[in-house]
């Protein structure tokens, strides 16, 4: 009768007690750090810092140069924009302007001329050398000169705003220096003077009032 089967029987324990050469090594164990490893490591930590912190700042200076770029863009175009409308603007007014002025001083160089052939037919006219013959003819004439330089020295008024108001600025500035001189300053009076100042302002109203309040007693008696 066959034996019992023994599963040693067929294996080599030669063979199992070499090691394969391509068999992993066995994990070494996992050692304390060192004071040495320990300082490395915050070495390496701080030189890491002082990276991030100079990329940081280089980050800084890039963001801060980006800033400014933009700002001068905006305002390239902001002050484009705003030169662009003044130009135009200030290009419409000024082309309105030299039409008006070169339109005035035409039509001044004009009325210069018809003013002196107005003058010269006036100047010309001699009265004195007037007969008895042609008095009503040369009075006819002589009113119909003077007549036709009325109506171009009215009619140039019309154009020529400068004829219309002459001397009026240079009136107006001596008037109000002569009120200047003449009136004094309120703040040099004394309260008596200002109070008879006051008091010759406001007695015509009184008297309208007192003069009102007798006719409305005379009307209530007569009632």
């Amino acid at each position: 009768m066959a034996g019992e089967y023994d599963s040693t029987e067929f294996i080599d324990t030669d063979f199992t007690a070499q090691k394969s050469p391509f068999a992993a090594p066995a994990p070494e164990p996992l050692r304390a750090p060192t004071r040495e490893d320990v300082d490395r490591r915050v070495v390496d930590a701080q030189q890491k810092l002082v990276a991030l912190k100079r990329a940081q700042e280089e980050l800084e200076r890039e963001r801060a140069g980006l800033e400014e770029l933009r700002r001068r863009q905006t305002e390239f175009q902001t002050g484009r924009q705003e030169i662009v409308q003044q130009l135009t603007r200030g290009l419409g007014l000024l082309e309105e302007a030299e039409f008006v002025a070169r339109r005035d001083a035409e039509q001044m160089v004009k009325t210069v001329g018809d003013f002196r052939d107005a003058l010269a037919k006036v100047q010309a006219i001699h009265d004195e050398v007037w007969t008895k013959e042609n008095f009503q003819i040369e009075l006819t004439r002589a009113l119909t000169t003077i007549e036709n330089a009325r109506m171009e020295w009215n009619s140039a008024r019309l154009k020529l705003p400068v004829l219309a108001g002459e001397n009026k600025p240079a009136d107006a500035v001596e008037k109000n220096s002569a009120l200047a001189s003449v009136a004094p300053s309120l703040a040099d009076l004394s309260l008596g003077q200002l109070c008879k100042i006051g008091f010759a302002m406001t007695w015509p109203l009184l008297l309208v009032a007192l003069g009102a309040l007798g006719i409305f007693i005379a009307i209530l008696l007569r009632k």
